[in-house]
């Protein structure tokens, strides 16, 4: 590994997670799974960006949903809905700067195929938080939901890595919320920006996991009720 790699901290000890994840406090964060960034015919595929690397990630959100359901833990779906109205005067002058045509705004419109979800989606009871850029928390009320219910922990999913993963958790860890990143059920669209979002949000913000050992921990918890 090279000497300027990103130094990210190891995974929690998987003994114990139980404690750290239990269902009734806990809630697992789906953040952005949608076409427009994860399937072929979406704007990162019609940009040509490989989607690949979201497979893999993918089927492990697939897992951690199907376990937070059986453990009758709480499951937030989050997922950008833009509108040329609701895109910010900032994020436009950084595009502009950028030299970035006004097309590339044009991501997950409401009312597009885009802005569905890709491959997951919500039950009922299940929550569902609509937002216009990164956080999940900035101008929504998922802190209020979240409180509501009693969640004090989040674990965290979901693309990408480096950018609304990244700013959830940072966002939440300000709230005084544990965070859990689960760091194989995440990526970004180039390998350096997963590892350096994972070696600074693991210095600074939360505790790292990885889907095999939430599983496990969840599923020692519905044999035990």
């Amino acid at each position: 590994m090279p000497s300027d790699a990103p130094s990210i901290d190891p995974a929690v000890d998987a003994a114990l997670l139980p404690a750290l994840i239990a269902p009734g406090r806990t809630a697992l964060l789906v953040i952005d799974v949608q076409e427009d960034f994860c399937a072929p015919q979406g704007a990162a595929g019609r940009w040509g960006v490989d989607l690949g690397r979201f497979e893999a990630p993918l089927g492990r959100i697939q897992a951690l949903i199907g376990a937070a359901r059986a453990a009758s833990a709480t499951i937030v779906f989050v997922r950008v809905i833009s509108s040329p109205e609701t895109d910010s005067t900032a994020l436009r002058a950084l595009h502009a700067a950028k030299g970035r045509p006004p097309a590339a705004l044009a991501v997950c419109r409401a009312g597009t195929p885009g802005a569905r979800y890709y491959q997951v989606g919500p039950e009922p009871g299940d929550l569902e938080i609509e937002k216009r850029l990164y956080s999940s928390f900035a101008g929504t009320d998922l802190d209020t939901q979240l409180r509501g219910r009693g969640i004090d922990t989040l674990l965290v999913t979901g693309f990408t890595t480096e950018c609304c993963v990244d700013s959830t958790v940072r966002d939440a860890f300000h709230r005084d919320y544990h965070c859990v990143l689960v760091a194989d059920a995440c990526a970004a669209y180039e390998p350096a920006l997963h590892d350096g979002a994972l070696a600074a949000l693991s210095k600074n913000c939360a505790l790292l996991t990885e889907t095999g050992d939430v599983l496990a921990a969840w599923q020692a918890d519905v044999r035990g009720s």
